[in-house]
């Protein structure tokens, strides 16, 4: 295991030709010229919000899955991404982000089913059947999109109130559906190759030059959910939690320890033990979604290396 103090927290380059640094959740993000360099921190979020402790690894796990998955879906949609110099960088084409996410739903879980629990029947105008536990599978998969949010949380909102407002136009709205559709079928058929279902996940979009581009992650465990399909019916029938890949349970260990992200609630703060528990859950997943073994990089000055094969690559490029 990485000594727990080599991770990357932050990072603070100053790139030749930048212009622009956005810090997200997870990523920091330098725009140098029409080009996004993105690093993958070992920042991990939940509720919105950035825990004060990284998990080694986690970002090398995500850039990597990433870079995975939209090479393996670049002839259902173009994407964003041109390089990888750094096991924990993307480098890609700069886009005008839409303000949604597209977050699609092949079961109920997670935020879908605490709503469904709460009594609501209806997620982003979209109705939910009755009868439905847990885990269930939906009759069809849904979409549910969601405002994306400078700070704080995502809203739900409606296909309907995402074109009255202007936020997407009706006609890049459908295209949005139509990729978002085409990606998770592609993303429900890699992962039962694994032997995993994909529960739920989101994409995002862009557009440079008036064309539609996947941006940003995908089927990432931060963007999306996982079941073991082995067990899947038994535990349905027997009414037992599904076995997961996720970081649904880091959120559980939150919750247990009082924090959901409300007002008034004390951020717990993760002892190492579950920190190396959460590094090992990220690599395991890595293996299991991509069916590749995880090659754990030397963590010692990880920023500086990244900063060192970034340099190198933009001076190439």
């Amino acid at each position: 295991m990485s000594n727990l103090a080599d991770a990357v927290l932050e990072t603070h380059m100053n790139l030749p030709g930048q212009t622009a640094f956005y810090r997200g959740k997870v990523r920091d993000v330098y725009t140098v010229g029409e080009k996004l360099v993105m690093v993958a921190s070992d920042r991990i979020s939940a509720f919105d919000y950035v825990l004060p402790r990284p998990i080694p690894y986690k970002g090398q796990v995500l850039n990597q899955v990433a870079t995975h998955f939209l090479q393996a879906t670049a002839d259902i949609v173009p994407n964003w991404l041109e390089a990888v110099p750094d096991p924990n960088v993307a480098v890609g084409a700069a886009c005008e982000p839409f303000k949604v996410e597209m977050v699609i739903r092949g079961y109920l879980a997670g935020h879908a089913w605490r709503e469904y629990k709460s009594g609501k029947r209806e997620l982003c105008g979209v109705p939910m059947p009755e009868g439905m536990k847990e885990s269930d599978r939906f009759p069809a998969p849904i979409i549910t999109p969601a405002t994306k949010a400078e700070e704080g949380h995502d809203e739900d909102i409606s296909r309907e109130e995402i074109i009255a407002q202007g936020i997407v136009s009706e006609a890049d709205y459908i295209q949005l559906e139509q990729y978002t559709r085409a990606l998770f079928q592609r993303g429900t058929e890699m992962a039962a190759k694994q032997g995993l279902l994909l529960v739920d996940t989101k994409y995002e979009f862009g557009k440079r030059d008036g064309k539609i581009y996947l941006i940003d992650e995908i089927h990432t465990p931060d963007s999306s959910r996982y079941y073991y399909a082995e067990g899947y019916d038994e535990r349905q029938q027997q009414g037992e939690r599904q076995k997961q890949l996720s970081k649904e349970f880091v959120r559980e260990w939150l919750m247990s320890h009082g924090f959901q992200g409300k007002e008034g609630q004390i951020m717990p703060i993760m002892p190492d033990a579950f920190i190396e528990e959460v590094s090992a859950r990220y690599i395991e997943l890595y293996e299991r979604i991509t069916g590749l073994t995880f090659e754990r990089t030397d963590t010692r000055g990880i920023e500086d290396r990244i900063e060192r094969n970034v340099l190198a690559y933009l001076k190439k490029a």
